[in-house]
């Protein structure tokens, strides 16, 4: 995969460039560098961790739109095996913004390891996915759906719900597509039908924000009893961009919007929108998936294991709860 340098990553590639270059100069001369280029790594390293301890809101709209960011699909291959992918709403046609399908997680235990003694979990898994290159892309539609693909997610939700499979949701879209045709075929409905079904599914549901969280294109498949969410992904009702053009009447405001908007999986913690961030790796989830992927497994089978514990009525009302308490308001 070709490396992509975000501007607040310049310093740290820098670095990087320079030890490759002392390390082919060692090489090729036969010189004895290694102290200076171990000195550089740890400056690098040092380096790195400083500026992502410390990004700005926009810095992580950034990285969760990052190009080599994994998609929903390399987590898939990697939390689910067996997987089935199933695809239209038997009505209009197949999304392919939005992947949905049947099959098994491994369950563990609660000492976070794999509990190979076990059976697997049977699971169906709805996720949004993006392209990588503008061929995928338009294919993907940019992981925007259209109300097809949230058809497809509830005709989904509905058989889980049949077969008593636990639902997980992995959540990655700017917003749902706002084309004319999407709106002949009643995107707003498709979106509110999805969001009562949620509501009152008898199956636990548990959603993981793993990129970007945009308006009710991702509230769609959010309604959830747990709410997980990646450290450098970032959960709103409106892109930066968006904000800023209808707040400021410019799109070019967007980093100022994006700082108003506390948009952050710290922010959202705070506010009690989410249930836990996921640690990301310094640099990012694309610079070790694989752990990240394990940490997203281990969660949502832990969630499962207890959320299955609970009575089924009291684990409705109790994610109808969740929602109901979400802001604040002032009756006059």
């Amino acid at each position: 995969m070709k490396q992509y340098t975000l501007d607040f990553e310049k310093p740290i590639r820098e670095l990087e460039l320079k030890i490759n270059e002392l390390e082919e100069f060692a090489k090729e001369g036969k010189i004895g560098l290694d102290g200076e280029i171990e000195r550089l790594r740890q400056k690098a390293e040092k380096q790195k961790k400083e500026i992502y301890s410390k990004l700005n809101r926009w810095q992580h709209v950034q990285l969760a739109r990052h190009p080599n960011r994994p998609y929903a699909q390399d987590y898939i291959d990697l939390i689910i095996e067996g997987f089935e992918e199933l695809h239209g709403d038997r009505n209009f046609r197949d999304d392919r913004a939005i992947i949905a399908g049947l099959g098994r997680m491994k369950r563990v235990s609660t000492s976070s390891t794999v509990d190979e003694d076990s059976d697997d979990f049977r699971v169906a898994i709805i996720a949004q996915q993006k392209g990588r290159g503008t061929k995928d892309n338009l294919k993907r539609n940019f992981a925007m759906p259209h109300p097809e693909g949230y058809r497809k997610a509830l005709r989904v939700m509905h058989l889980a719900e049949k077969f008593n499979l636990p639902i997980i949701t992995l959540i990655d879209t700017p917003g749902a597509y706002p084309g004319l045709g999407a709106e002949e075929r009643g995107q707003a409905a498709a979106i509110a039908e999805n969001l009562f079904a949620m509501a009152q599914l008898s199956v636990p549901l548990v959603a993981v924000i793993i990129g970007e969280g945009g308006s009710g294109g991702a509230l769609a498949l959010g309604v959830a009893d747990r709410v997980f969410m990646l450290e450098h992904s970032v959960y709103s009702v409106i892109t930066p961009e968006g904000c800023a053009s209808i707040l400021y009447r410019d799109a070019s405001f967007a980093e100022t919007a994006a700082e108003a908007m506390k948009l952050t999986s710290t922010d959202l913690l705070g506010f009690k929108v989410i249930d836990q961030v996921i640690k990301e790796p310094v640099g990012g989830a694309h610079t070790g998936i694989e752990a990240v992927a394990k940490d997203i497994r281990i969660l949502v089978s832990k969630a499962f294991t207890e959320l299955q514990g609970i009575d089924c009525d009291a684990r409705i009302q109790a994610r109808v709860e969740k929602y109901a308490e979400m802001g604040r308001w002032i009756e006059n």
